[in-house]
């Protein structure tokens, strides 16, 4: 038996996203940016895929870019928030995705901003007044950075009150939705946000490919140059099958949205009155209410040396979930969300991460495996 528990890192396609991208890879052979019978083939179905994205998050079709996912997105807005929109001020929570953390420090680095990093609470939340205090303490433009939903330990922000508080403030606002775009409605006609992130292998949808959502009147310059692809502002040959796949992916993610999200938190619902009534001394970090991600869970272990190979020791008995940490390339950093809510050091983390194609039986099986792994 092998269990998927993962899905905040990435998901399983769906089966219609890969007869979708199979029948794209087969039929639509030509480059987008040919004028002749078989580009314009191949551009229709990116301006389709365009077309579908846009109405479901309310966006007018010429806001919506392709990209190859929400780093590239993420280091777009920053850095040309700087360079073409004059921005002075980053403005970021202490828990947002590495590629905002680290782009912002090398901004700050190169003495190109002044960065505002905006602690959190022991449950991951951002501090609104802390933030009101900021923006009115700041002279010259700021963009604030803050993400919807956190993938570590699951608590999500209130963007629409972000976003008003940005607007009375005059401040640009960019939001990384990765963890819940097709998850949580999004309506891009009442939030105040001028950016927006999403990476189609989180939906479903195949990797290496995303959209950034950018308003019409805060156009960045090219963060990669080149062509005149994606209306002049991001160079490189548009990843065709890859734009058709996420497309599918939303719509049938979007259509199931409630549905899904009902299903996931009753998975997640289930692990934490199985260990959370079972005399382990587990607790759970982020907030865990309607606050939290419906699919995300952090599992807070004792402080035993068995819980330091739990990971290890789920991974040898078919069971994938994710370590508490930081991890790229196989080499585990100490995680900073974690750092941030001051989760006890001597306490181990795992989390756990539920899609649609996940069962209870497999929730059941899991818990007993942690709890004899812990015994």
């Amino acid at each position: 038996m092998h269990i998927y528990f993962d899905n905040a890192s990435t998901t399983p396609l769906y089966p219609e996203v890969i007869e979708e991208m199979f029948e794209v890879q087969k039929s639509i052979i030509g480059n987008p940016s040919s004028i002749h019978y078989h580009g314009r083939n191949a551009r229709a179905t990116i301006e389709k895929a365009r077309k579908v994205i846009a109405e479901y998050i309310h966006a007018s079709v010429g806001e919506v870019y392709f990209t190859s996912g929400a780093t590239e997105s993420n280091n777009w807005v920053l850095r040309s928030a700087v360079s073409s929109l004059g921005v002075q001020h980053l403005v970021v929570s202490a828990i947002e995705h590495p590629c905002v953390l680290k782009t912002s420090r090398a901004l700050e680095t190169e003495g190109r901003i002044q960065l505002h990093i905006l602690p959190v609470d022991e449950n991951g939340s951002v501090d609104l007044i802390q933030l009101r205090n900021v923006l009115g303490a700041i002279d010259g433009k700021v963009l604030v950075s803050i993400m919807h939903g956190n993938n570590e330990i699951g608590t999500m922000q209130p963007i629409q009150e972000i976003g008003e508080i940005c607007h009375h403030y005059s401040a640009l606002f960019h939001c990384d939705a990765v963890q819940t775009i097709t998850k949580y409605p999004i309506n891009l006609q009442s939030l105040k946000v001028h950016f927006l992130s999403a990476s189609a292998h989180k939906f479903h949808g195949p990797k290496g490919v995303g959209f950034l959502f950018m308003r019409n009147d805060a156009i960045l310059r090219p963060l990669l140059l080149g062509g005149s692809q994606e209306r002049s502002v991001r160079a490189g040959t548009e990843n065709v099958a890859g734009i058709a796949g996420m497309a599918k992916a939303f719509q049938l993610s979007c259509d199931n949205m409630e549905g899904n999200r009902i299903y996931t938190l009753s998975l997640k619902d289930r692990v934490m009155h199985r260990l959370g009534t079972s005399q382990t001394d587990i607790r759970f970090n982020g907030t865990l209410n309607q606050h939290s991600l419906s699919h995300i869970l952090s599992v807070s272990l004792p402080p035993t040396l068995k819980s330091d190979m739990v990971v290890m020791n789920l991974d040898i008995e078919g069971i994938s979930v994710s370590s508490g940490s930081a991890c790229s390339a196989g080499i585990e950093e100490d995680s900073h969300v974690l750092q941030a809510i001051h989760h006890p050091i001597q306490r181990k983390a795992i989390r756990c991460s539920f899609s649609k194609f996940n069962t209870m039986d497999e929730v059941d099986f899991c818990c007993d495996v942690i709890l004899r792994l812990l015994a």
